[in-house]
Parts: structure tokens; sequence; C-alpha cells
């Protein structure tokens, strides 16, 4: 990501760039940046679509609604002004609703300090944290805590303060944590001269009745190289972006069917500053 500010001083208006890509150890799936006005997408359509459980159709088999969006599925870069389709989908909404869509939800600062302290608490409470010296300036942290224990605490901490949420931000029951897996779940946070530059978790730990004895899932960050606009994207219009989500983007008006993940695999989305 690239801000105008410092990362912890920076709103929304400050970052200008971003990129970020998603991979198996097959490949990559897919890859989006943000550069200006205008986001960029490129997608390996038979690799995802395998890793969503339900193939994508051709390119050639697209009705012409769909227009631009063929480029996608044909693994080339494609760009649109977000800004332009944020505001064509609230137009659209408007249209349905009658009016004006309705401000989105949001936090007022006490609230947040509020949460914040109450995420401080059981932090504290809850997580263990071990360390662990290595060469170079390298330091290792890890932090275990029991999944369910810890969920549970922190809705209790959070619940006092269910009134001062935005509408539809409701909490779970003591019921729906019930389900929640109560085994150990450890976080390893990796260092360099006090910079964080990876985390890991091994998500197989949230479930009970995992396939797999180990779903890594790693976040890396790194010095990288400044988020550019690739040459050569095909821009798609909002028009083209909302006829291949109505439906009709798929042969005879079928729907993608419901995909799963993989059953195993190490995704790793990285981010540069």
């Amino acid at each position: 990501m690239e801000s105008k500010k410092p990362f912890d001083e920076s709103g929304e208006d400050d970052f200008v760039g971003m990129a970020m890509k998603f991979s198996t150890a097959d490949g990559d799936l897919l890859e989006y940046r943000v550069v200006g006005d205008y986001a960029y997408v490129r997608a390996d359509a038979e690799s995802l679509g395998k890793a969503m459980g339900s193939p994508l159709p051709p390119a050639g088999e697209l009705p012409p609604e769909a227009g631009a969006f063929k480029k996608v599925l044909e693994g080339e870069w494609v760009k649109f002004d977000y800004k332009a389709l944020e505001k064509a989908g609230e137009e659209q909404l408007g249209e349905k609703s009658g009016g004006a869509p309705s401000p989105e939800p949001s936090l007022d600062a006490g609230t947040q300090k509020k949460l914040l302290e109450a995420l401080r608490e059981v932090v504290a409470r809850d997580v263990e944290f071990t360390t662990a010296g290595g060469g170079d300036g390298t330091e290792r942290i890890s932090a275990t805590a029991p999944f369910r224990t810890l969920i549970t605490d922190l809705v209790g901490e959070i619940r006092p303060l269910s009134k001062e949420l935005p509408p539809g931000m409701e909490l779970p029951t003591a019921a729906d944590l019930k389900d929640a897996p109560d085994s150990k779940v450890t976080a390893d946070f990796t260092l360099k001269n006090g910079e964080l530059t990876e985390v890991y978790v091994d998500l197989a730990e949230l479930t009970e009745n995992a396939k797999v004895k180990k779903f890594g899932l790693v976040l890396k960050l790194s010095a990288g190289t400044k988020p550019t606009a690739p040459a050569s994207a095909t821009e798609l219009k909002p028009e083209d972006l909302m006829g291949a989500f109505s439906g009709a983007m798929m042969p005879g008006g079928e729907e993608f069917g419901e995909g799963e993940f993989p059953d195993e695999g190490d995704f790793t989305a990285e981010g540069v500053e």
C-alpha cells in the first residue's frame, strides 16, 4: 500500500495506491491494484474456478451484455473507475428504494475507544505470549489462546456497548458461541529490527473436523515496489460489470454454484508501503 502520510496517520483519502495478490502453490489466482481513480484486476479464471469448486464459463460463451468482462476470463488486465462504479451502484439502490441510499453506518470516536479498551483487556487476560530471538535482528512472538474462550470474553466485553453500535451490527448469542471450537489457536508474528514482517495462523485449528492437518494463512509485509498501473488494461464500464453480474453472464441463465476452498493450500496476501 502507498499513502501520502504514515499509515497510522492516514485516512481514506490519503491512500493513493494498493497492490494485492492471492496465490496458491500452483500459481497466482487473482491480482488487484488501485492506482489513482482506477482499480485493476487480473485473474486466472481456470484456476480460480477450480478453487471455488465451480468452473467459470469460457469467454466465448458469454452473451454480448458481458461486454469487456470477457477480458477477465481471458486472463488479461482490466480496469474500472471505482468511484463511477460506486456512484452507479448507489443510484441503482436509490431507484429501487425510492430515494437516496442511507449513509454507511459508522462508529463514533468515543465508542471506538471503548471497543479498543475492551479488546486490550481481553487480550491481556486470555492470550499467552512467548518470544524467541533469532539472528540478524529477527524476533518471533507467538500469541496463543483458546478460541471459544477468547471470542466469548470479547463479545461479553462488547455487549454492554451494543446500543452504541450502528444498526445491523448484531452480536452473536451465547448459543452461537457454544458451537465455536475451543482448541487453542496460535498466531505467530515475525519482526525484523522491530518492524512486523510476517503473521502466520494455522486455520485448521479453528475446526474440529478438518480434512487436513494444516492450512496456513500467511500475511507478509515488505518494502516491495510502488504500485503501478498495468499497461494496456481494457476499461470496463459500470454497465459492463452490472450486466456481467446480473445473472446474464452464465450460458442459459445459470448461476455460479456454491464452491468450497481447496482442501489444502497456503494463501498469501502481500502488501508494500
